[in-house]
């Protein structure tokens, strides 16, 4: 009966963690508080709590929250010489080649200077631009599909990463800093390639007469700090939910089928990937199964502003409405998802 009771209040956690974030407005302005108090409810309920668990929750966020914190600030630093550079690339190269260039830079550079930093010099790179807005939102939706898939080759990259390395560096699959990028780089790259390529035909030739997409507002060291602060609570938010939520991910998510494993993760256009891979991924299952879920959440990710970090600060940034996201995102994301799928399918052994 113990057992039962355990199984009904996660899942009871697990319903309101993907519910209510985008059902009530006060939760998704709030979203780490929301998902901090969840976690430590689901451990409680687990009867998980121990002193190892707690250490992890402290440490585990340090590394991607110093990254977010340092890159912010150079970036903060160097920003006022982001438009010479950008001009004397496109004199160059161009304009298209020059976008192609920018969008496999953020995209794999994002693993390295995070998808946070990366979606920043986005929306600056736009700024400068001033093409047609329609051209503006196709960019920016690409190039945040090649972030989106680009940082989760390191666990610095984004908070999925994070949570993916924190909860499979047990055996069997002893998770280290390649890990990621050993299980998944041969199907990440040629992605974000591909869509570096497809992101910069959407540029026209010439620039508009008129003002296209612009930032919100300049960042400042109180927002950086604070974005620092948000990704600390957020990643320790994570650990505590994933660790709550294994009983349940033990008992069903193993034992389901590879497709189903892929195409569940579709929700991932309307939930935060990361919050998703804290909840699935247990040490019990295979590589394969880790391989089709983290292409699934990665995938869909990008299909709707919600879905990952990359798209909601750049959204917010620029002012791109839910419904000019999903007219661009949405065909591209449906073809990838199909496209992976079969080739994984018959490649992933």
């Amino acid at each position: 009966m113990d057992e039962y009771l355990t199984i009904a209040g996660l899942a009871a956690i697990m319903a309101s963690t993907l519910i209510l974030p985008f059902s009530v407005k006060k939760v998704e302005e709030e979203l780490e508080a929301f998902l901090f108090i969840m976690g430590l409810s689901a451990v409680t309920i687990s009867g998980l709590w121990n002193l190892a668990l707690i250490k992890e929750a402290f440490l585990e966020p340090i590394k991607i929250t110093l990254a977010v914190l340092v890159l912010g600030f150079a970036f903060r630093a160097v920003r006022p010489k982001l438009k010479g550079w950008l001009e004397r690339l496109i004199k160059a190269l161009g304009l298209r080649w020059s976008l192609f260039i920018i969008i496999l830079f953020l995209g794999l550079g994002s693993s390295l200077m995070t998808a946070i930093i990366s979606a920043l010099m986005l929306a600056e790179v736009i700024s400068i631009l001033k093409l047609e807005r329609n051209c503006e939102i196709r960019i920016v939706v690409y190039a945040c599909y090649a972030i989106g898939l680009g940082a989760a080759l390191t666990p610095i990259g984004e908070p999925l990463s994070t949570i993916v390395v924190a909860k499979l560096k047990a055996p069997p699959h002893s998770a280290d800093f390649f890990y990621l990028l050993n299980q998944i780089g041969l199907w990440v790259i040629p992605g974000v390639i591909l869509t570096s390529f497809l992101g910069s035909r959407g540029a026209g030739p010439t620039a508009s007469s008129g003002h296209g997409l612009v930032e919100d507002a300049l960042e400042t060291r109180l927002s950086i700090l604070l974005r620092g602060c948000k990704v600390y609570l957020f990643v320790m938010a994570l650990i505590f939910l994933g660790a709550g939520l294994t009983p349940l991910a033990e008992r069903f998510i193993p034992g389901m089928p590879l497709w189903a494993l892929y195409w569940i993760n579709s929700i991932s256009a309307i939930l935060d990937n990361a919050t998703l891979a804290a909840a699935e991924l247990v040490p019990i299952m295979t590589d394969k199964q880790v391989k089709f879920v983290l292409m699934g959440l990665l995938i869909s990710g990008g299909m709707l502003i919600p879905g990952n970090i990359p798209n909601i600060i750049s959204a917010s940034k620029l002012k791109i409405k839910s419904g000019e996201w999903a007219k661009a995102a949405l065909p591209y994301g449906t073809f990838l998802m199909l496209a992976y799928f079969i080739l994984m399918t018959i490649f992933v052994k």
